[in-house]
């Protein structure tokens, strides 16, 4: 028989540790997600290597124990847990659920108490016993059958406690960890000790003394010193620091060990909740089959020569892609459905009817599609031009609910009560697993999707109509998908040879730096080892160890910036970093997404962020990392596609800021815009109360982290990291702020409460973002919802305005008839090429446009500026 093996994790204390050991993160909905993805990693290892049969999750039940009933100040020097981690607490807990794992907190105790007393119980019975925790506390279980596992600075590694291992650690045996924490107490719990005893002098009295109560029955003994005096004069608080300290093993649990048996995970539920947090790595390990539930006696005729008679006025149109890169990827088929008739058309056969080819330009006949975008791009490969789109269901599903952004035809569908249908995953498989079904199966299942957006269009359609949003998909969503599409067809020119120079000029660089870095060394080592890098930095250079991993030290990002002033090398390293992802992630990256045309072609992602703002990919113009020049050189390669052209952009200068002084109708805020102020200056020489000389860099750039920072959100802890001040600093900043906007505040208060009553928030052009959350019993998901109520509708009204923009734009070149084309839409810029005559007219009529999109109490300000090159033109 195979003996017992019983998991026990400190809840509260791994997610403290993985919320501080990964950057902040957040998921597609802006849920910061850092700390439960650092937790689903440490559960998972911890699963995999011990394999136990029970497992249970323990938690702190709540601030008060009865430790403060003995000691009142207990845990009281902690900071506020920061919202960004308290806010995923509810998920950590869903993941728990999600695996089968018991969870377990208890009124008036601490999840070591119940760790420890179920720890004490299994011994008792014979099992083996694996604790895991940030909190070395917890050590003094140890035994021969208790190990206890403290993580270390990072999520995966851990130091493995047993008795050998804590007496060539301390010399001490686990029971003594009790009575050193009592000499020399805890200041993270706020245990006192006795003054002036570390660790070192706590070991020395221990190991001559083995206990506090043996110390004090023999203080005579000891040679008078100031160490005696300090002991004679804190008896009491040593024996009270020791009782804190001590883990109560016999707590009033009501679970047993009989319901802690572990089985296994709940698949389904862990694939869904890795989809909500955007786990993709995650997901990618997850094979989990689905069972079909579609009608079998469906009927799809498949058409070998396609003619006018099976093309009607108004019909579904689906085009079946292979993947979702539909500039490359070939088309499978075309799906077709009109309430009386589905079909199915082989592509070859679609390809080779003139009347289909003219069906689809003609702008009269009414076309509802899956993903308006995708056909057009897709199409126009093949000479196909796509005009008369009437519906489109990703954009109209994603209005109707932000939440619903996949590609998937099925499970948008089925959210309105469609089911005869199966998801792309259970028709074609999923990753390596993918490969096309049968011919008879296509055709039903391209026939399935046709049909279903034939059949739920008006019903789509009547629930924004309902929600008054039907202006915002017919108007703005649904025109703007067609010119997205355009757009990437039309693409941007990229010189490769300008590209490859770069690339070759990069690496000259990074050979002279790394030439300086073995200098500053005094050998040659590999720099991209972490490991190499580590042995130089700190075995040979004694620089301060800041974190360790298993394979050695730490040389991450965060750990480099703090040691700088150390040694002259560091900064060479941080360099040499940047220019080597500049050029593999970058410039290589770039140059494999040029096409034979000469040009990238990026997909703009329309329906996906909760805000709508756009996004894009493949690649993604968005993140160039422009902040660092040899960064922005790279749009140096972004050329006009004609000769004798040039490219002019056009840029919304500071619209999220001008967004929150129109909401918010702040007196101050409106006035410094009024003015044409500096906005950062403003709030620098009223926050700082200095006049607008004495505005220094480092004033100014803080009033910038809070003026954006406040349009996200920002907590004390957010500002702390950005400016790397403490968060009682970061903290009297954004106090300060609120007293030289005080419509702000009360903008941000009132857009809760309205937001509580009707459920959601709305933008100017009244998108919707659903808050269930606002509601909550639990303060920290209420607390997130809170925050996102106060910032979604300035992030998303500024996300319209630039989407009415573009809009207005085509429409104005088409006015003026102007050879000049849209190309890109990166954040709040407009990237146009056009003729060079054509120049003066747009530095007219593009700002003229842009500025009087919508308008706002605060004028709208557009800066704009052309050249050869992206570069220039900026």
């Amino acid at each position: 028989m195979t003996k017992e093996k019983l998991l026990l994790l400190d809840g509260n204390s791994l997610a403290y540790r993985a919320f501080f050991a990964l950057p902040l993160l957040t998921n597609d909905q802006g849920v910061h997600t850092n700390a439960t993805y650092g937790f689903t990693m440490m559960l998972d290892r911890m699963l995999n290597e011990v394999k136990p049969t029970k497992v249970l999750v323990a938690f702190d039940a709540g601030k008060t124990t009865f430790r403060h009933e003995t000691f009142k100040e207990y845990k009281g020097g902690r900071q506020k847990t920061p919202p960004e981690l308290s806010e995923q607490f509810t998920y950590i807990r869903a993941l728990i659920d999600a695996y089968h794992i018991k969870r377990y907190e208890l009124p008036n105790y601490e999840a070591d108490d119940i760790i420890g007393t179920l720890a004490r119980e299994a011994t008792t019975q014979g099992m083996d016993v694996i604790v895991v925790s940030g909190d070395k506390d917890l050590t003094q279980l140890v035994n021969d059958y208790v190990t206890v596992n403290i993580t270390r600075k990072g999520i995966t590694e851990v130091d493995v406690y047993t008795p050998a291992f804590v007496e060539e650690k301390y010399g001490l045996t686990p029971k003594q960890i009790i009575d050193m924490k009592g000499l020399m107490g805890d200041s993270s719990d706020n245990i006192p000790g006795v003054p002036g005893v570390g660790e070192k002098t706590a070991i020395k009295l221990l190991k001559e003394f083995t206990t506090v109560e043996n110390l004090y029955e023999n203080i005579d003994t000891m040679k008078p010193s100031k160490m005696k005096e300090k002991l004679i004069a804190n008896e009491t608080q040593a024996y009270m620091s020791k009782q804190l300290a001590t883990i109560h093993l016999e707590a009033p649990l009501t679970i047993a060990l009989d319901d802690l048996t572990y089985q296994g995970a709940d698949e389904e539920a862990l694939v869904q909740f890795y989809q909500e947090m955007n786990f993709k790595t995650l997901l990618d390990k997850m094979e989990v089959e689905e069972v079909s539930t579609v009608d079998e006696d469906f009927t799809v005729e498949t058409v070998t020569d396609l003619t006018k008679q099976h093309l009607k006025a108004h019909m579904a149109l689906h085009v079946e892609l292979a993947n979702e890169h539909y500039h490359t990827c070939d088309i499978l088929g075309i799906g077709l459905a009109n309430g009386e008739k589905i079909y199915y058309i082989p592509f070859d056969v679609a390809r080779q009817s003139d009347d289909f080819k003219e069906w689809l330009a003609s702008e009269t006949v009414n076309k509802y599609v899956s993903d308006s975008k995708a056909a057009l791009a897709s199409l126009s490969r093949f000479g196909f031009t796509v005009k008369g789109v009437d519906f489109d269901l990703l954009l109209a599903a994603y209005i109707d609910n932000p939440a619903r952004n996949g590609e998937d035809v099925a499970p948008l569908v089925k959210d309105y009560g469609y089911m005869n249908i199966e998801s792309n995953e259970a028709v074609y498989g999923k990753g390596a697993k993918w490969k096309l079904p049968t011919e008879e199966a296509l055709a039903l299942h391209i026939g399935r999707k046709a049909h279903s957006i034939y059949t739920i269009k008006n019903k789509v359609e009547e629930a924004l109509k309902n929600k008054e949003q039907f202006t915002l998909y017919k108007d703005l969503e649904l025109p703007l998908a067609l010119i997205l599409g355009r757009m990437e067809v039309q693409g941007i020119c990229v010189e490769r040879k300008t590209l490859e120079a770069m690339g070759e000029q990069l690496q000259t660089k990074l050979a002279i730096i790394e030439e300086e870095i073995y200098t500053l060394a005094g050998e040659k080592f590999n720099i991209n080892s972490p490991k190499q890098l580590g042995v130089i930095l700190f075995d040979k250079l004694d620089l301060t160890v800041i974190k360790k991993t298993k394979t050695g030290y730490s040389t991450a990002a965060d750990v480099l910036e703090k040691l700088k002033d150390e040694h002259e090398i560091i900064v060479h390293i941080l360099q040499y970093r940047q220019l080597r992802k500049l050029q593999s992630t970058y410039i290589e990256g770039l140059l494999k997404e040029i096409h034979e045309d000469q040009k990238v072609h990026t997909r703009f992602q329309q329906a996906l962020t909760a805000t709508g703002r756009l996004s894009s990919t493949d690649p993604n113009l968005q993140n160039i990392p422009i902040r660092l020049e040899e960064g922005r050189k790279i749009r140096q390669a972004f050329v006009p596609s004609q000769p004798d052209w040039v490219l002019f952009a056009a840029d919304y200068s500071q619209i999220e800021l001008r967004v929150l002084a129109h909401m918010s109708n702040d007196k101050n805020l409106v006035e410094a815009f009024k003015e044409g102020m500096d906005i950062h200056t403003r709030t620098a020489m009223d926050v700082f109360h200095v006049a607008a000389e004495e505005v220094d860099s480092n004033m100014r750039r803080a009033a910038k982290a809070v003026n954006f920072g406040i349009v996200y959100g920002i907590s004390d802890y957010g500002l702390s990291q950005n400016l790397d001040i403490t968060r009682k600093e970061a903290d009297t900043f954004i106090k300060k702020y609120f007293e030289v906007f005080p419509g702000v505040k009360t903008y941000m208060e009132e857009s809760v409460a309205i937001a509580k009553k009707q459920g959601y928030v709305t933008t100017l052009l009244n998108r919707r973002r659903y808050l269930p959350d606002l509601n909550s019993s639990n303060f920290n998901v209420r607390s997130f919802a809170e925050r996102t109520a106060m910032n979604t509708p300035i992030q998303g009204s500024a996300a319209d305005i630039i989407k009415k923009a573009m809009i207005d734009m085509n429409a104005r070149l088409e006015q003026e008839q102007l050879q000049a084309r849209l190309l890109l839409q990166v954040h709040d810029e407009l990237i146009f090429e056009a003729p060079k005559e054509e120049i003066a007219i747009l530095e007219k009529i593009v700002p003229e446009v842009m500025e009087r999109t919508i308008a706002l109490h605060v004028p709208l300000k557009v800066d704009y500026s052309s050249g050869l090159t992206w570069y220039d033109a900026k």
